[in-house]
């Protein structure tokens, strides 16, 4: 029954869209996968920058049930496009998603949310929208997601700031762990995460991560790439036999 289930992919990935053209590019390319392969994406909820541009160009060729965007309530009133009844636009950008209790671009104020983790609002150019209490819950249903989608589920790190870094060591410390079993992989454009992948080998060196559990961070150098390493993902020998009561 479970082969039959859809993939869902959560991708961390940053709010602006960096000096180089190449990351939104990859972006775009990513989102054209998830289309092709039918996979669900599941993200920040972000309307600009990387997080924008993946979710918008997965709506314009899946349909808005291809995205599920999980925003925290107190970022609606920075984010752009969000319209709340008390303040009208949060700024005049003029079209993105919706936050608590507000309206979605395009969409008749009123409507009643659904509970489902949060309030989930009616469809918009960036699909679907949960707003949560908090970061923590965000990441916790962000992760929820995944672990109850099909085979090729998993987790991707395209270039973001201190939020993505802090999402992709979070994600990779469960699956050490053992909370969760789900491939975690660096989209690398640009050698914009060398980096990390040098401090991870540093620490192998140094006796701080096991040489087996520095495979949990796998590498694609192409977005054609990931969804083929989320589906041979293969888990850390070394990752510890917890029983959390969850998978």
């Amino acid at each position: 029954m479970s082969a039959s289930k859809q993939a869902v992919v959560c991708v961390f990935c940053g709010s602006r869209s960096g000096t180089s053209p190449a990351h939104l590019d990859a972006a775009r390319a990513l989102a054209r996968q998830f289309h092709e392969h039918n996979v669900q994406l599941v993200y920040g909820g972000g309307t600009v920058g990387i997080m924008g541009e993946l979710s918008r160009t997965l709506v314009a060729l899946s349909g808005p049930k291809a995205v599920h965007g999980i925003i925290p309530r107190a970022l609606v009133e920075v984010e752009e496009g969000y319209k709340t009844p008390s303040t009208g636009s949060a700024n005049d950008a003029g079209n993105g998603e919706a936050g608590a209790g507000a309206a979605a671009p395009g969409a008749g104020a009123g409507k009643a949310p659904e509970r489902l983790g949060g309030d989930t609002l009616e469809e918009t150019e960036y699909g679907q929208v949960t707003v949560v209490p908090d970061m923590h819950t965000r990441k916790r249903l962000m992760a929820q997601k995944v672990l109850e989608g099909g085979p090729g589920s998993g987790f991707v790190a395209l270039a973001g700031g201190f939020g993505t870094m802090e999402e992709l060591m979070e994600v990779t410390t469960w699956n050490q762990l053992g909370i969760h079993k789900a491939g975690v992989v660096l989209l690398n454009i640009n050698g914009y995460w060398d980096g990390v992948l040098q401090w991870v080998q540093s620490a192998v060196q140094q006796g701080f991560v096991s040489r087996e559990n520095a495979t949990i961070l796998a590498e694609a150098d192409r977005p054609e790439d990931v969804l083929r390493m989320l589906r041979e993902y293969r888990i850390s020998s070394d990752r510890m036999a917890l029983d959390w009561g969850q998978e």
